[in-house]
């Protein structure tokens, strides 16, 4: 998972400083999952990580709607770019229903029900995810690049 974050950053990273700062976080993110992910069945030790856990997981998917899409489709709509806005309407929802079980995932944590299969469903659902947001970005990234190069 770390490998494909560095990717992404390699591919995007000069696009915008928002998204820069996003994929720091996602590297974080990841960086802390793997941690977590190395001892399964530790929690009840590992209280204090996976509670920083559960903060870096919700700060990313708080920046993921409340930012970072809401720019992407800013862009896409100032660029009159309907294949990205299209392709939006198609990802966006699954997103949305990823982002309910991560959340589901921190409410169980927050009342100490948190366990390691839940855990690593967690790993399944965060690579789907990056994975839907890297096309996401690389679709209206490309769009925007190959119009602006035209303009010039």
């Amino acid at each position: 998972m770390l490998e494909s974050c560095q990717n992404a950053q390699e591919r995007w990273g000069g696009v915008h400083k928002l998204i820069d700062r996003w994929l720091l976080e996602r590297n974080e993110l990841i960086k802390a999952y793997d941690a977590l992910g190395a001892e399964p069945g530790a929690f009840s030790e590992k209280r204090v990580p996976l509670q920083d856990f559960c903060g870096t997981l919700v700060d990313y998917v708080s920046a993921g709607h409340f930012e970072i899409y809401e720019q992407l489709t800013s862009e896409a709509k100032a660029f009159n770019d309907q294949r990205g806005l299209e392709l939006a309407d198609t990802i966006y929802p699954r997103i949305d229903v990823i982002t309910e079980k991560l959340l589901a995932f921190n409410d169980l944590c927050d009342q100490g029900e948190c366990v390691a299969e839940k855990f690593k469903e967690l790993g399944g659902l965060l690579h789907e995810r990056f994975e839907l947001e890297d096309c996401l970005i690389e679709v209206l990234h490309n769009a925007h690049k190959e119009q602006v190069e035209e303009e010039v």
